[in-house]
């Protein structure tokens, strides 16, 4: 007897005929709730969500029973029924289920013989006849041979398939979740196409799979879904969306249709997805797309009405799918939804601009030239206003902020002539294409091109990047967002009851959270309402707060040295700002951003360079000028230097007296856990030393976002998209020479953040982190499943795997101790190698999220210092540093949830640190590691 009771298996079957093979394919699916992973002509393979288990039945008339034949043998094994122990008449498979009375009655109603034993009062194991003629067994208990306690009958309803498969781990807990509702849902990419919607798509499948539902595609967008049929709607397996994480585009198809806008053509949609029995659909589109959606769910009691009452559907139809259950994702370049921080697409299509942008920089700056950079956002400046951030551009274009026709060229060309009048030798301007004047009129690219010509005389060119904007694959950060979204939508999909309005999937900060998609969609047209009627001011305050703030730091930042400073001269303060730490992406952004925030202000910014070391060795400090930092922004690394030694390490008393040389009214440091505990060293030494007695601000920066206090650290975002990029072409070699499997080992301490996350965006199979070590059962699950995976997609293409290990998770695991040991015991079905991009993950060019956040979080910190004033306890005797109010003046600002806040070093060093470990004691990407594990069928012991 072969037991499936535990561990993985693969459970191989012979089917005669088409016609037996398709009765063995419904009852493996209708009464064991298998699903079908693929299937070709003469081989199918089903199994459970988790790929615990495998059946492969395999379409070979030499070798498999006749539909005759099949017959007899049943005959034959049925007219033994109590007279032997059908186990002794074959090698027999055994199930484990989750309710052995349930499926005793399920296959009763089927009029199936059964043997049951040891009897059926009290039942142990039940045996019947599978559609092929074998003798398949099953039963609700891990060890056979053990008796389970007498059990009421009860009398369950089963509607389509049953999921009675039980296993272990997060399938089970799948089971119990989706006891009270299961749902056929579809999803759709509609609109214009962003980068992340294939992410999107696969995360939506493959979680509406794992709880237990079916899974559709809506090909083609709205057009599909008005054109209808399986070549439009088409129910999806697992193995459908390999590979969608690495693709561009939407592989679904999108496409505007004028149709989905008239009432029939919603009827015809309504009729389809009744047809295809969808009760839930998820929207992933703009705001048009959205707003269809919404109308569309709506309508729906009237559509199905009128389709009853035309004879277009049956009253059981009508009953079954009184309710539309309608969800939306918003994919789109340019970021325009409101009530939502992020859009699918938004920060790729940035990427594409930065990356263009400092391409020009280079040849601009070479020639001394000025280039006109157009970008997408016909209603929303988002993508115009960011690089400008991310780049440090002179002057951008939106029309959010439109200026008359005489004004706007005034303004440019003072900006830009006072920069270049500093000594600065390029220029660029960024024109979003829905850039206008205050009286509507367009501002096209050849008219700034002909201003800065005429009125400045400098060379100019334009570039208009257009739809090399849309494409390629998708960043990180939209890939973790798509992906997070969909498993999201699915849920809420699954949660809706009929009285709740359909929700919108949003981000606050780092909070995936639902919002009302008919207020979203609301606000998002009031916008360009507002701006049609020359209503500027009530267009802005309908933006987020995110953009508002950005738009006001890129106008502060770029004022700097050039304009009067707002402050007056009495609340000027001389801040200073230190990294401490390994490099990080988003450095020398933040860097420049409190340098030219505090120039703007009127404060006297000063860079401490190569650290704390540097200070009390060298007197490493110095003044910073506008033009020495110029184009800082987009570079990576740390143009002041950095290194790990705390104050303590070095000499904290000539730290102090330096600190009081200066006379600094307030410190900035940037970095990682080092800088970390450098502020907690500082604020411990204020009542010693008064230099110290001052506002102080980290702003974490580290690959490995292990500081406390904070979801988020600058250069996460960086290492991530190198990461990515690596383990693309990793597993793009992995493919190619198929049957190949890579361990990747990346950089993060004992933080298994960096780990989480790259196993997420790529896809991998399995990630091992510090938090939970390498457990030896793990990696024996973990190699059985590669060994089913690869079996499966044996004759797929995309077919290599990814291994992911944090360096801190095993010291005896190296990668390549792993790979020998995953290589053993693959029994020769696939091979297995290292990969180790090493520093590769810290280097490069700074992403736009991280230039972004960079910026954002450096002219946070001069606020807060701003708002802090110890000036009148800088030299008491008696100073109170266990009063709250002055333990707060000392503080990481960091990413919570939904908010940016200050959170008090003292707090976090004494109540949410692990010292021993360098980490904080709530590690805040554990929901994300189930997540990835989920995605790719992998089972957690």
């Amino acid at each position: 007897m072969i037991s499936i009771v535990n561990g993985t298996s693969t459970h191989s079957l012979i089917a005669g005929t088409k016609e037996s093979l398709s009765q063995a394919i419904n009852f493996y699916t209708n009464i064991l709730g298998l699903n079908v992973h693929s299937e070709n002509d003469d081989l199918t393979y089903l199994s459970n969500e988790d790929n615990k288990m495998i059946v492969k039945i395999k379409l070979d008339p030499k070798t498999g029973l006749s539909t005759a034949a099949v017959h007899d043998r049943r005959e034959e094994i049925i007219s033994k029924l109590n007279v032997i122990d059908w186990r002794s008449l074959d090698t027999t498979n055994v199930f484990k289920v989750e309710s052995l009375v349930a499926l005793i009655e399920t296959l009763s109603t089927y009029k199936y013989t059964l043997q049951i034993t040891p009897n059926e009062l009290y039942p142990n194991e039940v045996y019947c006849v599978d559609p092929l003629g074998y003798i398949v067994g099953f039963t609700a208990c891990e060890e056979p041979l053990t008796l389970v306690p007498p059990l009421q009958k009860s009398n369950p309803k089963f509607e389509g398939t049953s999921n009675l498969m039980s296993t272990s781990g997060s399938q089970s807990r799948a089971v119990e979740e989706n006891k009270q509702v299961r749902r056929n849902i579809a999803v759709m990419t509609s609109g214009g196409d962003s980068q992340g919607m294939n992410a999107a798509v696969r995360a939506v499948v493959r979680a509406t799979i794992f709880r237990g539902c079916k899974a559709f595609v809506i090909r083609e967008g709205y057009s599909g879904l008005v054109k209808g049929g399986p070549e439009y709607i088409k129910q999806t397996y697992w193995q459908d969306v390999r590979g969608f994480l690495s693709e561009g585009g939407t592989n679904i198809g999108t496409a505007r249709c004028m149709e989905f806008k008239e009432r029939w053509g919603r009827l015809l949609g309504c009729k389809h997805l009744i047809e295809a029995g969808i009760d839930g659909l998820i929207v992933c589109g703009g705001d048009g797309s959205l707003t269809g959606a919404d109308l569309f769910r709506h309508e729906w009691p009237s559509l199905i009405r009128e389709l009853k009452d035309k004879g277009e559907i049956t009253p059981e139809q009508y009953e079954k799918h009184k309710h539309l259950y309608i969800c939306g994702m918003v994919g789109s370049i340019d970021n325009d939804m409101a009530m939502t921080d992020s859009t699918i697409g938004g920060y790729s299509a940035l990427e594409r601009i930065c990356r263009a942008i400092d391409y020009i920089d280079a040849t601009a700056s070479s020639h001394s030239r000025a280039f006109v950079v157009e970008v997408m956002g016909r209603h929303c400046g988002w993508l115009a206003l960011m690089a400008g951030i991310a780049t440090s551009a002179d002057y951008i274009l939106i029309p959010e902020k439109p200026a008359s026709s005489k004004d706007w060229k005034d303004q440019m060309c003072d900006i830009v002539g006072k920069h270049r009048a500093k000594g600065k030798r390029k220029t660029i301007v960024i024109v979003a294409e829905g850039a206008i004047t205050s009286e509507l009129k367009p501002i096209s690219s050849d008219e700034v091109k002909n201003v800065l010509v005429d009125r400045l005389g400098l060379d100019t060119r334009i570039t208009v990047l257009g739809h090399v904007q849309r494409g390629g694959t998708a960043v990180a950060y939209d890939r973790i967002l798509a992906t997070l979204q969909g498993v999201e939508a699915v849920k809420a999909i699954l949660e809706l009851t009929p009285d709740v309005s359909s929700p919108l999937i949003a981000i606050d900060e780092n909070k995936i959270c639902c919002k009302p998609l008919v207020e979203a969609v609301k606000i998002t047209k009031s916008v360009a309402a507002a701006i049609e009627a020359q209503d500027f001011e009530k267009a802005m305050s309908l933006r987020d707060h995110e953009f508002k703030e950005h738009l006001a730091n890129f106008m502060a930042m770029n004022s700097a040295v050039h304009e009067k400073p707002t402050l007056p001269v009495e609340k000027r303060k001389k801040i200073a700002i230190v990294n401490i730490g390994a490099p990080a992406g988003g450095m020398n952004s933040a860097v420049y951003a409190m340098a030219t925030y505090c120039m703007s202000r009127g404060h006297t910014p000063y860079a401490i360079h190569n650290g704390f070391a540097g200070l009390s060795r060298h007197e490493s400090v110095k003044l910073m000028n506008w033009i020495d930092i110029e184009g800082w922004n987009s570079i990576g690394g740390s143009e002041i230097g950095t290194n790990r030694q705390t104050p303590d390490d070095t000499d904290i008393g000539m730290i102090a007296h330096y600190f009081e040389k200066y006379q600094f009214d307030g410190l900035i440091i940037v970095g990682g856990f080092e800088a970390f505990v450098s502020l907690e060293q500082l604020e411990r030494s204020r009542a010693m030393y008064p230099a110290f007695r001052i506002p102080m601000v980290l702003i974490p920066a580290t690959i490995s976002n292990n500081v406390p206090g904070t979801e988020y650290s600058l250069g996460a975002d960086t290492c991530l998209n190198s990461l990515m990029e690596y383990c693309d072409i990793v597993k793009q070699s992995a493919s190619a020479t198929r049957g190949t499997a890579f361990v990747v080992d990346v950089q993060g301490g004992n933080s298994g953040y960096i780990a989480t996350y790259a196993a997420l965006i790529s896809g991998a199979q399995a990630s091992y982190v510090p938090e939970e070590g390498i457990q030896l059962a793990q990696l024996e699950n973990d190699i059985n499943s590669l060994r089913e995976s690869f079996s499966i997609e044996r004759e797929m293409t995309k077919s290599g795997k990814l291994i992911i290990k944090s360096s801190n998770a095993s010291k005896v695991l190296t990668p390549h101790v792993l790979s020998d040991i995953i290589n053993a015991e693959s029994h020769g079905e696939f091979d297995t190698k290292t990969a180790i991009p090493g520093h590769v993950q810290q280097g490069g060019l700074p992403s736009p999220i991280d230039r972004a956040r960079g910026d954002r979080f450096a002219i946070k910190a001069v606020q807060f210092i701003e708002e802090h004033d110890l000036s009148d306890l800088r030299y008491v005797l008696d100073f109170p540093d266990d009063d709250k109010k002055i333990m707060n003046t000392a503080a990481v600002l960091g990413v919570k949830s939904s908010r940016l806040k200050f959170t008090s070093i003292r707090h976090l060093y004494d109540f949410e640190t692990e010292l021993g470990r360098r980490m904080p004691k709530k590690i805040h990407w554990g929901n994300t590691r189930e997540i990835a594990d989920r995605l790719v069928g992998r089972t957690r012991i």
